[in-house]
Order: structure tokens, then sequence, then C-alpha cells
């Protein structure tokens, strides 16, 4: 994707040994390049959503581990690389996945072959993802236009930020949109804000630096945009997929899924392999994370100035709830949409992409 022009991925290695990201935390006002000269560099990183989305996340602790193992290899610093990054977010199954792959591919190398072997293996995971999601986006595609027909617009609604931001390239949810716009469509997306992060400031941002035509709305304008007939598809992405389809992704979800229902809209989940967890029998068993308090009571932004300011919305001993995710049940998912195709959301459609995870 691109950045002024600029063909651009969130994440990317640099000469010395070090790392370099996109501060999303400075988005959209800024785009500032951050760069990752070891562990506490990375764990902050993630934990801070400098970096976010689920796929990116998993591609930082890859790189985080390399990070580590750059200054020493043995087994003590593999192990205390993978707890750390394994701390900084419960939920994102990607960042599990990526440091059992990490541990399971090291743990037998020699302490001389340790270092080199995570810098490939990172950049490998990394060049992985890059071609998922653009699959994901044939594939997302392909669903759109069998699902909706040959049409003058579409009318997509997406939630929180599962574009090029939230992986390394392409983007997941937003990946068919990009692909639908290659393709010549006429697509319009409706973003919604997604508090209290707004994840949804950087959907806008980033589909503006492709010159896709969006509107954002306020959270809790999703379900009358859908009561009304003005939106086609809901489109989001997932930071966990249990093997039963059920699909956990930033808060506000579910009521979209809800209302997207109700107003006989479908509903579609995009997101690859490392997303999907096997061994996660449903949501209820999908750890959500409890965030800050601080991100409900102050709100960050730029002044007259461009400067960066924040701003308190409510006293220090207010009490809030922050979860930062919801999980919504499978039977309100019209498909689940993956590098491999799109499959319903049920153990058995998942299996049917994922043959090799039958056991027994």
């Amino acid at each position: 994707m691109k950045v002024n022009g600029e063909p651009t991925r969130t994440i990317w290695p640099v000469p010395g040994g070090a790392v370099d990201i996109i501060d999303q935390t400075r988005l959209p006002h800024a785009c500032r390049v951050r760069r990752l000269k070891d562990l506490a560099d990375a764990v902050h990183a993630i934990r801070s959503m400098q970096v976010r989305g689920a796929p990116l996340i998993g591609v930082t602790a890859a790189y985080g581990v390399a990070l580590a193992l750059a200054r020493r290899a043995d087994d003590v610093a593999l192990q205390t690389a993978i707890e750390a990054l394994a701390a900084t977010r419960p939920t994102a199954v990607n960042l599990h996945w990526a440091l059992a792959r990490l541990r399971a591919l090291l743990a037998p190398l020699s302490l001389a072959e340790r270092a080199a072997a995570a810098w490939q293996e990172a950049a490998r995971i990394a060049d992985e993802d890059v071609e998922q999601c653009r699959r994901i986006g044939q594939h997302g595609l392909h669903v759109l236009r069998a699902g909706l027909g040959l049409r003058r617009r579409i009318e997509i609604l997406t939630h929180c930020n599962a574009g090029w931001l939230a992986t390394v390239d392409h983007g997941t949810a937003l990946a068919p949109v990009y692909a639908a716009c290659a393709a010549g469509i006429d697509v319009h997306v409706w973003v919604s804000e997604t508090r209290p992060r707004n994840q949804g400031l950087l959907t806008a941002w980033e589909l503006g630096q492709q010159g896709v035509p969006h509107t954002l709305i306020a959270d809790n304008a999703a379900g009358w945009l859908l009561a009304r007939g003005g939106i086609d598809a809901v489109l989001v992405g997932a930071d966990r997929i249990a093997a039963n389809g059920d699909v956990a992704n930033k808060i506000g979800t579910w009521l979209k899924a809800l209302a997207a229902q109700a107003a006989g809209v479908p509903f579609y989940v995009a997101a690859p392999r490392s997303t999907i967890d096997f061994a996660c029998p449903d949501g209820a068993a999908i750890p959500i994370e409890e965030r800050d308090a601080d991100e409900l009571r102050v709100v960050h932004g730029g002044d007259a100035a461009g400067r960066r300011r924040k701003l308190r919305l409510l006293p220090a001993d207010q009490a809030v709830a922050n979860p930062a995710f919801d999980v919504t049940p499978a039977a309100l998912v019209s498909a689940l949409i993956t590098e491999r195709g799109s499959c319903p959301a049920t153990g058995q459609g998942l299996l049917a992409l994922y043959p090799e995870e039958r056991h027994g």
C-alpha cells in the first residue's frame, strides 16, 4: 500500500540489527517511523499499540525475538523473550502463534545459529503475511461479487482497523476493498470510529492514502445506516477465531453483527490462518483483554497548531470498564474469508479449508 504515494509496509528490518515501524499512536495526525532496537522496544510497541492488528502484532513479536537473540541467544534469553512478548496482548492469537513458531524453530539450534535463524524466520513470517492478505483480498472480492452481484456501487461497513496498517501489507477486511478498487469496482466504505482507541480514524487515513471513497461515522450510527438500507455488506477482521467459528474482534463488533442480522445484511469476517485458534473450542474460552481505564477518561488529538494534545473527559476517579474485545457468535457470521478461500463459520467449515487440523 502507499503513504504519500510511496509503497510502504508497516514494519521492516533496517541495517544494524534494528526494526522500523510506523508508529500508529501518532496517526492520523502525523506519520512517524519509530525504530525498535531491542526486546524492550518491541514489547512496548505491542503493549502501547504503536503496532496494532493481530497479524502485525504477530510479525512484530517475531522480530522482537530476533532483536532479543541478537544480544544473547541462550535458552534463558529465548524463554525470557517469548514470555515477555506473550504477556503483552492476551486476545490476539497471532502473537502466540508466531512465538510458538519461533520457539519450535530455534530451540533445537545451536547458540551460534539462533540469531540469524530468528531474523530469517521473522522476515519469512512477514512475507507470508503479505501474500496471505493478498489472497484474502482476492477471495473476499469473489465473495462480494457472488453475494452482491453486479451493482453500480458497493457500500461496505467496517469496524476497527483491519486494513494494511493492521498487517504488513494489504490488510484483512480491507483487502477485498482494495482488490475491488483495483478491479474497477466502485466501492464506498462506511468507517466506524471505534472508540475508545479510535482505530476507525486509522482506517479513514489509510483509505484516504489509497484514494478509496469513505465516510467516518460515530459507532452508534451503524445500526441506523443498516436499518435504512444503505449498507450492502459488513466486513471486519478478527483477533481470534475459535474452532467453532466464534469470532473475537474489537469491542463493538458484536453489536454490528446483531444489527446486520436484523437488517438482513451479510456479515463477513476476514482473517488469515494465524488468527484461527483450533485449540480454542468456542468464544467463551477466548481471553478478553481489559485495557487501561484512562483510554476512556482521556482523549488524544491535535490542536489548532497541529501539536499533539490530550484532553481529560472524566475525573481520574471515575469508575469505568474498558474491555478491548467482544465475541460475535458464529451464527451471526455469514462467512469466514481466509487465504484459502471462504467457508461457513462452523467447525466443519474451517476444517474443510484446513483439513490438516483434523485429529482423530
